[in-house]
């Protein structure tokens, strides 16, 4: 066997460095995410894709036979963030009863974005549902009901041309209704109901979920309503991914730019369904793919927005809170790093739109927070040295720090009363 000299082995090394940063594009590193083009798509007062921010979205729990605990529970979510509201309408009686409950917020609260979810054979509550809200959400495998057969085993082409034109024919009416209103429409495919037809002719995987969009898509299409957003969630992330993603490159050869709600489905609770949530909607923001989001925790509704701000947060693509960088505790750490960070959350947690550094050495300080507005950093034992970007301001003893960065923060004229900023808090 042929041994290299280190000498060898360091040239053999470069030459492999150096051909592959030849074929790289800098470009293609961009801390930027950049966002796929996509259409503008009204929900009532707000608009997904286009040039809008990503949407952040939820669900009630409340039954929408509950006028009054419905309307409670819409206003308690858009009162903490969420911009658009869904409600579920399993019958006529709950179709009804939206107009009641989009009354009765006009009158006490404010006109918020509805979408109502129909599933199960749900063309007449659709259609009376449709009159009430502004986004109608519909599942391709539980719009139209297809018998299951206990001893079939596929489709042909006639019979899947047969049940595609059954379709159209009760999705026509629906789509007329909301186009002539200029509302919209989420064809939302999931993975653990794609129709029979489709698990048969696809399988069970990614190609079936995206196949069972495209058709819906292109009835639209025909019928010439372009309002639509698109969702293809699973409650496996991997599966998640490569729905969206092959539905992109699909949408993109047929130059179809409708925006896409992303959710992985059925997350569960407690930290595993917020790390699994990221996971996959994080995953997909990062590469561009994504105008509107929900995380679907199996805990109180409210509890889904904050998650879904921090990874917009964590992503660059809105700011809603105060970005804090901070250290992990170490043995060079001069102070209490935990409650340190703590004590200058609270005291700065209301000032939207700052960056603040919390440093508990010198080591990584100054580096590690260069992009931060201020910075909290242990240089010397019972002192803080207090910085505004990359600067030293000045540096104070440990028990004055957290006061003394809210004086440079006056000084520099960026401090808001905290009740000054909740009043003027937009989200």
């Amino acid at each position: 066997m042929q041994t290299l000299s280190s000498s060898d082995a360091a040239s053999a090394a470069n030459n492999i460095v150096n051909n592959a940063s030849s074929a790289v594009d800098a470009a293609d590193f961009d801390t930027t995410i950049r966002r796929r083009k996509t259409r503008p798509v009204p929900v009532g007062n707000i608009t997904i894709g286009g040039d809008a921010p990503v949407v952040v979205q939820s669900m009630i729990n409340e039954d929408t036979l509950d006028i009054d605990g419905a309307t409670a529970g819409i206003r308690r979510l858009h009162e903490i963030g969420c911009e658009i509201v869904r409600v579920t309408v399993p019958s006529l009686g709950h179709a009804k009863a939206m107009a009641k409950i989009k009354a009765k917020l006009k009158a006490t609260y404010q006109d918020v974005p509805l979408v109502a979810d129909v599933h199960h054979n749900g063309m007449k509550i659709a259609l009376e549902v449709a009159k009430h809200v502004d986004n109608v959400r519909i599942n391709p495998g539980l719009y139209v009901f297809e018998k299951a057969q206990d001893d079939r085993t596929e489709y042909s082409q006639t019979e899947f041309d047969e049940i595609r034109d059954k379709i159209r024919e009760t999705l026509e009416p629906l789509v007329v209704s909301l186009r002539d209103q200029n509302k919209s429409m989420r064809i939302g495919v999931n993975h653990g109901s794609l129709s029979e037809r489709m698990l048969f002719t696809y399988g069970d995987t990614p190609e079936g979920m995206v196949e069972s969009a495209l058709e819906f898509i292109r009835i639209c299409e025909d019928l010439n309503f372009y309002n639509l957003t698109i969702s293809m969630k699973a409650s496996r992330v991997p599966v998640m991914l490569a729905a969206y993603r092959m539905l992109v490159a699909r949408m993109d050869a047929e130059a179809m730019d409708y925006p896409l709600h992303l959710g992985v489905t059925e997350a569960g609770d407690g930290e595993y369904g917020r790390v699994k949530s990221t996971a996959g909607i994080g995953t997909l923001l990062a590469m561009g793919i994504g105008d509107t989001i929900r995380v679907s925790l199996t805990e109180a509704p409210e509890k889904e927005i904050p998650v879904c701000y921090s990874i917009l947060q964590a992503l660059g693509l809105r700011k809603t809170m105060v970005e804090y960088v901070a250290c992990p505790s170490c043995g060079r750490t001069l102070f209490n790093l935990e409650e340190v960070l703590h004590k200058v959350r609270n005291a700065t947690d209301h000032l939207v739109g700052l960056d603040i550094a919390v440093m508990g050495c010198i080591v990584n300080g100054p580096g590690e927070m260069a992009d931060a507005d201020y910075g909290y950093v242990g240089k010397t034992p019972g002192f803080i040295s207090l910085y505004r970007g990359r600067e030293e301001i000045k540096r104070v003893p440990e028990a004055e720090g957290v006061e003394e960065l809210i004086n440079l923060i006056k000084a520099d004229d960026r401090w808001v009363e905290p009740e000054a900023a909740k009043e003027a808090a937009v989200v």
